[in-house]
């Protein structure tokens, strides 16, 4: 992009990068950058990077790891009766250097350290995405087997757990069995981990539902702390990890998401979906702002916060 519009500068300056001197970095996620606070404590800040398809993005989204951070902090609160979580409850600021406040204010969360779980668990109360893909070729997703003649409006007569495991960076998370998730981290555990995420998928629907938005599908991730105990980690509910849709459109037969959808349309018709080809592309303005928009009524709606 040779100039920015009236409209993009008014977000903001971007945080594409955290650059903090007081804390060690950890390492830098697709959209999260990981400091250690001493042995048993990481600072996560959230940064503006946008990524699709596994691969990060050239162009950031101004204001999207703001929004991601409240968002997640709303549903870790929300949620915190059926599963436990990693924030400490201290504030982040407190454990960074005073220049550098402002790169963390607003878009981090001070979290326990755990053991993570190398799986993901995604709950889908509809068929999209690679699921939908699945489906329309064997009938199935994750090897469940589900009614013929669905479409992605259609909602599954019960949430189902397709598990998935987490991909290095640059490479797809892939969709798993029920059996290989037991293979992975066990029996008893896999079922605990199924039940506590469906019982997530079923508040958080709940609670998005009166406020005009259908859940889609999301994805949770877990570790365990130095007791055992399946504690919800990451994030939480965002447009990042979840397909957020308006009710009303659906009751309409139309999907209108509250997500990522621009981009992955928008690169769907460039025919580039992934790889370093992606990374290099210029984003139109309007698919940042595209996204910004929906992320911020996602959070609105959600929250009861500003657009």
């Amino acid at each position: 992009m040779t100039a920015i519009s009236p409209r993009l500068a008014a977000l903001g300056p971007a945080v594409l990068t955290t650059q903090l001197h007081s804390l060690p970095l950890i390492a830098r996620g697709k959209v999260r950058d990981l400091y250690a606070v001493g042995a048993d404590r990481m600072l996560m800040v959230a940064s503006d990077r946008l990524s699709a398809f596994d691969v990060v993005m050239k162009a950031p989204v101004p204001g999207k790891g703001r929004l991601l951070t409240q968002m997640a902090l709303f549903w870790f609160d929300e949620l915190s009766a059926i599963a436990p979580n990693h924030l400490t409850g201290e504030a982040p600021e407190s454990v960074v250097a005073p220049d550098e406040v402002s790169q963390v204010e607003g878009r981090s969360m001070l979290v326990r350290r755990l053991q993570p779980l190398p799986c993901e668990a995604v709950v889908r109360g509809f068929v999209a995405g690679s699921g939908w893909k699945e489906y329309v070729k064997q009938g199935t997703v994750c090897g469940i087997a589900l009614p013929p003649g669905l479409d992605m409006t259609t909602p599954l007569p019960e949430p189902i757990f397709t598990p998935a495991t987490k991909a290095a960076a640059g490479d797809h998370d892939e969709n798993i069995s029920f059996d290989k998730l037991v293979a992975l981290i066990g029996a008893e555990r896999a079922a605990e981990l199924r039940d506590t995420a469906i019982r997530l998928y079923r508040a958080a629907s709940k609670h998005a539902l009166a406020r005009g938005i259908v859940i889609a599908d999301t994805k949770f991730e877990f570790g365990l702390d130095d007791t055992g105990r399946l504690t919800l980690m990451d994030e939480v509910l965002t447009p990042d990890s979840s397909r957020f849709w308006l009710a009303d459109a659906l009751r309409e037969g139309r999907i209108e998401a509250l997500d990522k959808q621009p981009l992955r349309d928008w690169l769907a018709s460039t025919g580039i979906t992934g790889g370093p080809e992606q990374a290099a592309l210029e984003l139109p303005e309007e698919v940042i702002l595209g996204i910004h928009e929906r992320y911020a009524r996602a959070y609105a709606l959600l929250c009861g916060g500003d657009e």
